[in-house]
């Protein structure tokens, strides 16, 4: 399951709380474009259009796909279309219902590929506060002192 590409700032800004797994329509170049790693979640999130159907679809927004190098010439190519996530019903109404609590997000976490097909790894979370990224910081800094620490013991 090669990751070909990941949302660094969704943990940082989110604080996730479940994950789904769901596969994404792609046009032919887009496919090759995100195979070779060419895409950036940054600033992309998926979002619920309600249709004429009695369920609501889910599709990835703002997410950069350029266009393929060797596609050739489209004009009317925009790399920032929606692209609709494929989904069980039972998923998409569990969703729905998690979407209306309040200050809920879903959030795109990475891209990978699964055996032959695209998969992307979205989860529910919560916008954090700036006093909790403050938080999460001051935590990693001080993990990151006391792995040096250690590492200069061991030596001597």
């Amino acid at each position: 399951m090669p990751i070909l590409a990941t949302n660094k700032r969704a943990n940082f800004d989110y604080e996730i709380k479940e994950k789904f797994e769901a596969g994404i329509v792609l046009l032919g170049h887009e496919v090759k474009s995100v195979k070779t790693g060419h895409i950036n979640l940054k600033g992309g999130f998926v979002t619920l259009k309600r249709t004429g159907r009695e369920l609501p679809e889910l599709y990835l927004t703002n997410a950069h796909i350029p266009l393929y190098k060797f596609a050739g010439v489209i004009k009317s190519y925009d790399p920032y279309r929606p692209r609709k996530l494929l989904l069980k019903k039972n998923e998409i109404k569990y969703l729905v219902g998690k979407r209306q609590e309040q200050g809920l997000t879903l959030v795109p976490l990475k891209i990978y590929t699964k055996h032959s097909l695209i998969k992307l790894e979205f989860g529910v979370g919560k916008g954090k506060k700036k006093v909790d990224k403050r938080e999460a910081i001051k935590k990693r800094d001080v993990e990151r002192e006391m792995r040096t620490l250690t590492k200069q013991r061991q030596k001597s």
